[in-house]
């Protein structure tokens, strides 16, 4: 995190991203993180997780809600269809698939984001 002023709170809502693997909505960060910090409100967290994105420590997740990762290194990821969780897939990164769609569409492509659909451990054995 460089580039800003020091926020409290933006360094509170960076640290909660860290220490999850739960790829969360700005909703669910505020939901963990107002019972300790009162003060806190919903615009203050979607502001310091959009300036945090923007400066590159987060990534932004464009699911049907927007989700955010602290893990920026290229990796997939597989959502669930029937709970809707988000997980990391440790898979190694193709950059072989960049140079492909490079050839094949003549776009200058910097990376790509791998996501794939299903259902998850934990719902298979629910349902």
């Amino acid at each position: 995190m460089n580039g800003k002023r020091y926020s409290r709170q933006r360094e509170l809502i960076y640290e909660t991203l860290r220490n999850t693997d739960q790829h969360p909505t700005a909703e669910m960060v505020y939901q963990w993180l107002k019972p300790d910090n009162p003060s806190l409100s919903l615009g203050t967290v979607y502001r310091n997780l959009n300036l945090l994105a923007d400066e590159g420590a987060i990534t932004r997740m464009a699911f049907p809600v927007e989700r955010y990762d602290a893990n920026v290194e290229p990796h997939s990821h597989f959502r669930c269809q029937v709970c809707g969780g988000v997980f990391d897939l440790e898979l190694p990164y193709d950059a072989a698939l960049d140079q492909q769609a490079l050839m094949a569409s003549g776009h200058d492509v910097s990376g790509h984001e791998l996501i794939f659909h299903g259902t998850c451990v934990k719902c298979k054995t629910t349902h």
